[in-house]
């Protein structure tokens, strides 16, 4: 099956069947989000953006949301 193959499939869903597609894709990718944020974790990957964060934030350079 090609993308090209998805995408027709997709486009003649019907809109109660799309949607449940849409929620079960949106679920499916961000599950694949945390195991490669996980795994980038694990690696030590986000370890200078962790190191940086924490240097602004005692300089004073954070603020809260």
């Amino acid at each position: 099956m090609t993308i090209e193959d998805l995408e027709k499939a997709v486009a003649k869903l019907p809109p109660d069947q799309l949607a449940k597609f849409r929620d079960w894709f949106e679920a499916f990718d961000a599950a694949r989000f945390d195991e490669k944020i996980e795994r980038d974790a694990k690696a030590g990957k986000l370890d200078r953006l962790a190191e940086q964060a924490l240097a602004d934030f005692l300089q004073g350079r954070a603020r809260e949301l």
